[in-house]
C-alpha cells in the first residue's frame, strides 16, 4: 500500500488529508479566505497523528499547484517540498482545477469547473463527463468560458465556488445547467487523484501553475 499525504492551501480553504491506499485515515479541512500559513502545520500534524503514522512512514506527498491564491499556493508547495525532502518522498502535483472536477457530483453532461480568482476574471477548465479535460485551464471571464461549451450537449454542469458568475450569465433556453458541487479543492480528492497517478507510474515536480502574473506592481524605478 501507498502512504500519502495531501494538501491543498489554494483557494478558500485549507485542508489535509492522509491515505493508505484506498482507505483514508485522516481529513481536516477549515474554510478560511486568509491565514494559511499558520493553519497548515498543526493540521497536517494533526491528520498524522490521527493517521498513527509519522512523516517518516510516508511513501509520497501531493499538493495543488494551482491556480488559485498565490500566497496560499506557495504556502503548500512549499510545505508539501519539505516534507518531501526531508523524507526522500515521491511527490506528485495536482491542479486545483483537477481536485474539484474529481469530487463533483456524476452526471452525464460536460462539467465547467470555476474558481474565485479574485478579480473579474475566473479560473475555469471544462471536463467531459467522465473526467476528461476538454481543454487546458484558464483564467478569463465568466462569459468566455460559457462560451466554450462543448455542442450539442442538453445538460451542463457547474462545480467549484464561483458558479454563482456562471448562473448570473443569459444562459441558452432549453439548456440544463446542474449544480456537481459548490467548494473549491479538497485534499481527499487530491490524495486520490495521486494515488491514481502512482499506480500508473506517474508524478513529478510540484511546480506552481499561476495562469496570470501576482496582483502586485513593481516600485517606481525599481526596474531601471
Amino acid at each position: 500500500m501507498t502512504r500519502l499525504l495531501a494538501l491543498d492551501c489554494s483557494a478558500g480553504a485549507c485542508s489535509a488529508a492522509v491515505r493508505d491506499g484506498g482507505s483514508l485515515l485522516a481529513w481536516a479541512r477549515t474554510a478560511m479566505d486568509r491565514g494559511h500559513a499558520e493553519a497548515l502545520l498543526p493540521m497536517l500534524e494533526r491528520v498524522m497523528a490521527e493517521a498513527g503514522i509519522a512523516f517518516a512512514d510516508l511513501d509520497a506527498v501531493a499538493a495543488t499547484i494551482g491556480p488559485g491564491s498565490f500566497t496560499g499556493v506557495r504556502i503548500g508547495l512549499a510545505a508539501a517540498r519539505g516534507i518531501a525532502l526531508a523524507g526522500g518522498l515521491a511527490t506528485v502535483p495536482v491542479t486545483s482545477l483537477d481536485a474539484v472536477a474529481a469530487a463533483a457530483d456524476a452526471g452525464d453532461g460536460p462539467l465547467l469547473v470555476v474558481l474565485d480568482a479574485k478579480r473579474r476574471d475566473l479560473y475555469g477548465q471544462w471536463f467531459g463527463p467522465d473526467g476528461t479535460a476538454l481543454g487546458p485551464p484558464r483564467a478569463a471571464p465568466a462569459e468566455a468560458l460559457w462560451a466554450e461549451r462543448p455542442a450539442g450537449a442538453g445538460t451542463v454542469r457547474l462545480a467549484g465556488d464561483a458558479t454563482a458568475a456562471v448562473r448570473a450569465l443569459p444562459l441558452d433556453p432549453g439548456l440544463r445547467v446542474a449544480a456537481a458541487g459548490d467548494l473549491g479543492p479538497d485534499a481527499r480528492a487530491v490524495a486520490a487523484l495521486a494515488l491514481r497517478c502512482l499506480a500508473a507510474g506517474g508524478g513529478g515536480k510540484l511546480a506552481p501553475l499561476y495562469l496570470r502574473a501576482p496582483d502586485v506592481s513593481m516600485p517606481r524605478g525599481a526596474a531601471s
